[in-house]
Parts: C-alpha cells; sequence; structure tokens
C-alpha cells in the first residue's frame, strides 16, 4: 500500500473553520484526520500540504518514522501551525492502518480499559451575559447529565480584573453554583488571561465554590509562573492545551506546574505523542484531560486515546454546535448519563461528507476572548448534536 496524495478541505462552522484532511493510498483505503487550527486555518492547511510530498509513494503504516522524520526536519520545531499539521495527517495514517486491519484504533494500542468516559460540557453558556443568564443556562444543561460545566467568567479582561469585574464573575460562578448544586462538577476557564496576582487573587476566591480546576490562569509559555499560581491557591491547576508534542509537557510536569494534563489531540502532535504524554502524567499520577473544543473527527479520535489510557479522566465536550454539524460527517455519538460510548468501528470510526463541507466555504473569523463577545459562540438556531444510540448520534 502507497499514499497517493492528501486533500483538504475548510468547513465554516461560525467561531472559526475545520481544517479536514483525508490521504488516500493506491488499494482505495484512504484515512480522514482534522487539522484545525483556530484562527490560522489558512497556515495550517498550507503547512499540510508541505508534508504531503513526504508522504507520497511511502507506505502509510510507517506511522512513527513519519512523524520523527518530519519533526527532525521541520528545524523550526514544535508550535501549533507544525504539531497541527503533524496531528492531522498522523491522525489519518492511523485510520488508514485501523481499516486496514478491520479494527478501532485503540485496539492497536492495547485495547479497551474503559467502555464510557465521563464528560463535562463547554459551549452551554452561549450568549449568556449577566450571572442570572449564566445560572438559566447551567440548569438547562445539567438536565442533559453532563458531569461538569465549564466556562470563563471573566468577560473582556486580560492581564488585570477592575473591582466591578471581579464582582461579575465570582458572582456568576456563585450563581452556577447555586443553580446547580454540588454534586456538578465546576471547571473555570481562564484563556491564558491573567497575571500571577490577579490569578491568585482569583483562585482564592474562588475557594468557597469548590471548583474542580482553574485551566490556564496565565498567558501561555510562563511555567514558573504558573508553578507559583499552583504553589498559592488551594485549587488545581489545569493546563496544557497550548503546549505541543512531549518535550514541552515534560517541563510542565517536571516544574510541578499543573494538576491536570489538557493536551490537543488536534495541536499536540497526535494520537502516538498524546499516549507518550499520557504516559509521562501516569508516571506522576497526573490525570489526562485532553482539550476537544474542536470538530467531529478530533472528537472521534479522542474516544479512541480515552478507550486504551488508564489514565484519561475526563472528556471535554460542546454540548451544542451549528444545526449542520451532523450533515458534515457520519459522526454518531451514544451519550448517556454524562458517559460518552468508544465506538467500536475500524479506524476512527468516522468518515466525511465532501459536498456538505463544500457548502460551508471557509470565512476568516476573529478570537472573541477579549473584545466582549466571548459568549458569542454558537449561532442562532444552535442546539445539541449528540444523543443516544438509538437516535443515530442525532439529538
Amino acid at each position: 500500500m502507497k499514499v497517493t496524495g492528501i486533500r483538504t478541505f475548510l468547513c465554516d462552522v461560525y467561531r472559526t473553520n475545520w481544517v479536514v484532511l483525508k490521504i488516500m493510498t493506491d488499494d482505495g483505503i484512504y484515512g480522514v484526520g482534522e487539522a484545525t487550527l483556530e484562527h490560522r486555518e489558512l497556515a495550517v492547511e498550507a503547512a499540510v500540504r508541505e508534508l504531503e510530498r513526504y508522504l507520497i509513494g511511502k507506505d502509510p503504516h510507517g506511522i512513527e518514522r513519519f512523524w520523527a522524520d518530519n519533526h527532525r526536519d521541520a528545524y523550526w520545531r514544535g508550535g501549533p501551525v507544525l504539531t497541527t499539521a503533524l496531528s492531522g495527517v498522523e491522525m489519518a495514517l492511523w485510520d488508514i492502518k485501523g481499516k486496514a486491519l478491520g479494527v478501532p484504533v485503540y485496539q492497536l494500542l492495547g485495547g479497551k480499559v474503559r467502555e464510557r468516559v465521563p464528560c463535562y460540557a463547554n459551549a452551554w453558556f452561549a450568549g449568556a451575559r449577566s450571572p442570572k443568564e449564566f445560572a438559566a443556562k447551567a440548569m438547562e444543561t445539567a438536565k442533559l447529565g453532563f458531569k461538569g460545566l465549564k466556562w470563563d467568567p471573566f468577560g473582556s479582561a486580560y492581564l488585570n480584573l477592575t473591582a466591578q469585574e471581579f464582582s461579575i464573575a465570582i458572582d456568576c460562578v456563585a450563581a452556577v453554583r447555586e443553580a446547580v448544586g454540588r454534586d456538578m462538577l465546576l471547571l473555570i476557564e481562564g484563556h491564558g488571561r491573567f497575571n500571577v496576582p490577579t490569578a491568585v487573587r482569583v483562585g482564592l476566591a474562588l475557594e468557597p465554590f469548590d471548583i474542580t480546576w482553574f485551566e490556564e490562569p496565565l498567558p501561555p509559555g510562563d511555567l514558573d509562573g504558573l508553578a507559583e499560581v499552583k504553589r498559592r491557591i488551594n485549587i488545581p491547576i489545569a493546563a496544557g492545551e497550548r503546549l505541543y508534542t512531549r518535550w514541552d509537557f515534560k517541563e510542565l510536569i517536571d516544574r510541578k506546574a499543573a494538576d491536570y494534563l489538557q493536551p490537543d489531540l488536534s495541536h499536540c502532535g497526535g494520537i502516538l505523542e498524546i499516549r507518550k504524554i499520557a504516559a509521562m502524567g501516569e508516571c506522576n499520577f497526573l490525570p489526562l484531560c485532553p482539550h476537544n473544543p474542536i470538530g467531529a473527527i478530533t472528537n472521534a479520535a479522542t474516544l479512541q486515546i480515552a478507550a486504551c489510557t488508564p489514565n484519561f479522566h475526563l472528556l471535554e465536550t460542546m454540548s451544542n454546535d451549528v444545526p449542520y454539524r451532523h450533515l458534515l460527517t457520519t459522526e454518531q455519538i451514544d451519550f448517556a448519563d454524562g458517559l460518552m460510548g468508544i465506538p467500536d468501528r475500524p479506524g476512527l470510526g468516522i468518515d466525511i461528507n465532501e459536498e456538505e463541507l463544500a457548502k460551508h466555504p471557509y470565512q476568516p473569523h476573529d478570537l472573541r476572548h477579549y473584545n466582549g463577545d466571548l459568549t458569542q459562540i454558537r449561532p442562532e438556531g444552535a442546539g445539541g448534536w449528540f444523543g443516544g444510540p438509538s437516535e443515530g448520534g442525532r439529538a
């Protein structure tokens, strides 16, 4: 079997564009992957095409060699563009291997350690602005059975918080906690927005609300500062969505800067890379909770990791999405009681609908985090995209 080419597809999904790719082979088997890099989709699409010449005529089963050679030969190693491109291509190669052997990817990585994985919700807050609105949406989402709710209550703040911004944020957390009770995990997202003293102040103020973790309180890159925040507050720290490859995570772990590891399968280097990161975490008794807010193919691939990784703890899940999500792929989700089932279909267990992807061509989108539109994460008409097995994964 030899690789004959790569095709890429950019599909507008309101807040970003999915970057989907398809690797073809000479015997008709193909694999799909996802290399979505929010707000830099054109750059990563070009990087995927740069990788194509390293694959043409090669055996797609040589995944480890492909990754090692391309990481080495890039010279400018690491970073979001290269590792996102590598992640998407590597994902598709695993899909080919699983299909060729007739087994799901998790079987190639040691087999299942669990049948289902607990999920927390993101995007549940779409459109909310006041503590009262967040509380109402939290109650609605809790009825769907999610184990936790994650959100950023800090508006458009950067580095510092005014007294008013601080008060509104803490009032928002208090309102959500009162609305959903003590049995719901609450995960507070920082989006890398604070300096050390502000992060410490926020962390101390969150303590009464039994917060599961404070995520990415500092801008990425200052691991010493992150370790300092972790030392000075009594809430666990989660981090890693903007770290790339096992070498970045080695530094995070060595400096004891996080309690929960959050590599993003679409960005960290791919399936083998996230397994290596997970193994380093396991050696340090750190749970793996991948960052997973993007597309259907990444979600499918992350479920393969959840199946076979002992220290996999929680799966991030977008509780709602664009109304046409279910048309873009063959995604079928088994979700019940806050748990998502692991599919047993060969490869990644998902395929793309090229015609539907083409109906939503690339549109540029800007980051919303600091302009006051943080919660405008979904369009009018967005809704649930998952359901039980009897519903065929539709809701």
